[in-house]
């Protein structure tokens, strides 16, 4: 097999030859778009599916607004409970603040008359059966103690008394 060189001039017959050749005809570029009308029906069905779950999430988004924000407010109180000279103040907060959780869930006739035994019934009741003893011993006794009595609780009851609150805020089941 020889080259040619490159300056070597062609014979005339395959000179013509050459020129008459023509370029590859490409074919047109594939569409993206669907060729049938069921693919576009399937889009629209996939774009109305996800649009609904997106309605249901924000929903659902919007209705445990206040959960957020009573879980931002329970690590304010938490401090307060931690600190034996706030402690008074602090376990009468967390009361409070339960409270107002039950009153953004439910109606305020159900909720707002609700104190000792009834209202640790309630946290029950709506809560995933797991609220500590110390949350529940807390709240039934916290309107029959005295101001001074309800700082002196155990130091390892702080912590459990704050994951029950944590645990009700986060996981109690109000009714569609």
């Amino acid at each position: 097999m020889t080259m040619e060189p490159a300056g070597t001039p062609l014979d005339p017959m395959t000179e013509t030859a050459l020129r008459s050749l023509k370029d590859i005809a490409l074919p047109p570029a594939v569409s993206w778009m669907p060729q049938t009308w069921g693919w576009a029906v399937l889009a629209m069905i996939l774009a109305l599916i996800l649009a609904a779950a997106f309605l249901l999430w924000l929903r659902r988004y919007r209705a445990n607004a206040y959960r957020r924000e009573a879980l931002a407010l329970l690590a304010g109180v938490e401090a307060k409970i931690r600190d034996p000279e706030t402690r008074q103040s602090g376990v009468q907060d967390l009361a409070v603040l339960l409270k107002r959780v039950a009153l953004a869930g439910w109606p305020r006739t159900d909720v707002a008359s609700l104190a000792g035994a009834a209202w640790v019934k309630f946290l029950e009741a709506h809560g995933d059966r797991t609220n500590s003893q110390a949350l529940q011993a807390v709240l039934d006794d916290l309107e029959y103690h005295a101001s001074k009595g309800i700082g002196a609780t155990q130091p390892n009851t702080e912590a459990e008394l704050i994951a029950g609150a944590h645990n009700w805020i986060e996981r109690h089941h109000v009714s569609a």
